[in-house]
């Protein structure tokens, strides 16, 4: 699988562990950037991963930050990326199983490299359920595509 990772300065350490992890995974990493802890404004980064993962330069994507909150933000703003915070297992599968979740974000200020290492593997090996969660990514996926607007279905609220 080909992995596109990125990070700011505060992901920076976290994104070489990750990236390390990836190959001796058998993994092909694409790193995006940063290159330094010095100091740089994330949403570059995290919408080059998403830009890889949606035009298909790469399967997936990692994006790293100081609590992951900005970058999973920054990555969903391109479309067709699905990006998960998850800095605990149970949301690292969920996020694959559930959502088809195509971007992993992570906090380096909140994870360790332990347990990154195990987000990650779990996050990768995890496949899609499909069924029933489907019908819930097309809904996604037009809410994209039509600014933010989705028809109600007959007796659901708005």
């Amino acid at each position: 699988m080909k992995v596109a990772v990125g990070s700011d300065h505060a992901g920076f350490a976290l994104k070489g562990h990750v990236a390390a992890l990836l190959g001796r995974l058998g993994h092909e990493v694409l790193d995006l950037g940063t290159d330094s802890e010095e100091p740089v404004d994330y949403p570059i980064y995290c919408a080059a991963v998403g830009r890889a993962v949606a035009g298909g330069a790469a399967d997936r994507g990692i994006v790293i930050g100081g609590s992951g909150q900005g970058e999973q933000i920054s990555a969903n703003k391109v479309p067709g990326v699905r990006a998960a915070l998850c800095n605990d297992l149970y949301t690292a599968r969920m996020a694959r199983a559930h959502n088809d979740a195509n971007v992993l974000s992570l906090g380096g200020r909140i994870v360790a490299t332990g347990l990154a290492d195990e987000i990650v593997d779990l996050w990768l090996a995890t496949p899609y359920e499909g069924g029933r969660h489907q019908r819930r990514l097309d809904q996604i996926a037009a809410l994209e595509a039509n600014g933010g607007v989705l028809p109600a279905p007959s007796g659901d609220r708005p």
